[in-house]
């Protein structure tokens, strides 16, 4: 009795690392990490007092992703950089380089690390960027490269350039702009906690985010030409509590996207009994039909043999010629019911999205209290607020710049009736 005792309680204790591992797995709402150091080798970064930017963001990323590895098993971690090195000949090539490796390593999400400058000493705090219009940027002048201190910003004084990055932050929006959103503050909240001074999340136009195809931030974790935050950075406290503000930070995010996976699938189950109860009748109606014409077309033939039946390739053939047909047809004929049902085409400033339904007399709304209408659209976060209504969508680009000033995210999407169109 004592030996099966003995040999039950080994089994268990076997299989208890494998259960523990294949939690962590499941707990998860992300499975690969791109951890980027910003600069390196021959792009310092900035320096200061013989200290290099470049060395300070690598001892921060290694960092996190030690913390990632031991915190969050199962989850992949991939850095494009893990020495002091340069991973292009131009400063293009080199931010590209680092957008390809996040691209291939197929990242649930990118994170950039960097540190500040300025020219006062008075300036600090810590910035979580996003892809986006600064109100400086929409301004521009051939000054802001310069008054920015930066030079991975996309330079948008060519009209063409312009009007492509627009396009593309646009539908950024609609693919994943909110998950970046929430990436950006679940971070700046940590650095909150842990007694920082948050300059808030800001919209910039990076080039190393535009080029990413995932949701992305870069982070500034403070600046060099401040001497306090100098000292902390250096330090191995400072660098120690930075690197677990964005770790936990990524934790908060992965939470995030869990509970907004776990909703979708609730709501998935509550619509499929109602979608299979809908459909039974419309099949029944359906196959009633297709038995009584095959009956008719048997009798008129006189034959008892039982039709061919298509194969998927034919059926699919078929049905694609017979909706492409009705779509002819419908076009030409412009149909009374088709004109009526299709609502025109306006435009509206989006101003925040939601998972769940919220008051259109919510403070989150600030000046816009009571002056919100509530769309809706696909997507994880169906519940689109907006501002104005606009036939003209240049006059909807005219109201845009208002609103920007309290929502500096804000942007133009197409509406029809009370739905957001792509």
């Amino acid at each position: 009795m004592r030996t099966a005792l003995v040999m039950i309680l080994a089994l268990v204790s076997a299989a208890l690392p494998t259960n523990v591992f294949a939690a962590g797995n499941i707990a998860h709402g992300v499975s690969v990490v791109v951890l980027d150091a910003g600069h390196g080798g021959k792009f310092p970064g900035a320096h200061y007092s013989g200290v290099y930017e470049k060395d300070l963001t690598l001892k921060v990323v290694l960092k996190v992703g030690k913390l990632i590895e031991e915190g969050m098993p199962g989850v992949k971690v991939v850095y494009t950089r893990k020495t002091d090195k340069a991973l292009g000949a131009t400063l293009a090539d080199d931010l590209q380089a680092r957008a390809d490796i996040a691209n291939k390593a197929g990242g649930d999400l990118f994170v950039s690390v960097h540190v500040n400058a300025a020219k006062t000493k008075d300036a600090r705090g810590v910035e979580t960027l996003i892809m986006g219009e600064s109100p400086k940027e929409q301004r521009y002048n051939e000054n802001a490269l310069y008054e920015s201190n930066r030079e991975d910003l996309i330079d948008m004084s060519d009209e063409r350039t312009a009007a492509i990055v627009r396009a593309y932050i646009q539908n950024l929006q609609f693919t994943y702009g909110e998950y970046t959103e929430a990436l950006a503050r679940c971070i700046q909240d940590n650095y909150i906690r842990s007694g920082r001074r948050s300059r808030g999340v800001k919209p910039q136009l990076l080039r190393v985010l535009y080029a990413t195809d995932m949701p992305g931030v870069l982070t500034e974790i403070g600046f060099m030409t401040n001497p306090q935050e100098m000292a902390y950075m250096k330090s191995e406290k400072g660098l120690n509590e930075i690197a677990r503000n964005i770790y936990q930070g990524i934790r908060d995010y992965s939470d995030y996207v869990l509970k907004i996976r776990g909703t979708e699938e609730e709501r998935e189950v509550e619509r499929a009994p109602k979608r299979s109860a809908e459909s039974a009748p419309a099949a029944a109606d359906k196959e009633e039909k297709t038995a009584k014409t095959s009956g008719k077309a048997d009798s008129a033939s006189g034959q008892a043999s039982k039709p061919k039946a298509a194969s998927p390739a034919e059926s699919s053939k078929s049905a694609a010629a017979a909706s492409g047909a009705a779509k002819t047809t419908e076009k030409k004929t412009g149909t009374a019911a088709g004109t009526k049902r299709q609502e025109p085409l306006r435009y509206t400033v989006q101003i925040m999205a939601s998972a769940k339904p919220v008051s259109l007399r919510s403070s989150q709304f600030g000046s816009y209290r009571g002056k919100v209408k509530q769309y809706v659209a696909e997507g994880r976060f169906p519940y689109k607020y907006c501002v104005g209504e606009y036939a003209d969508q240049k006059e909807a680009q005219r109201r845009l710049r208002e609103v920007r000033k309290h929502f500096p995210e804000a942007f133009v999407v197409s509406c029809r009736g009370d739905r957001i169109v792509k």
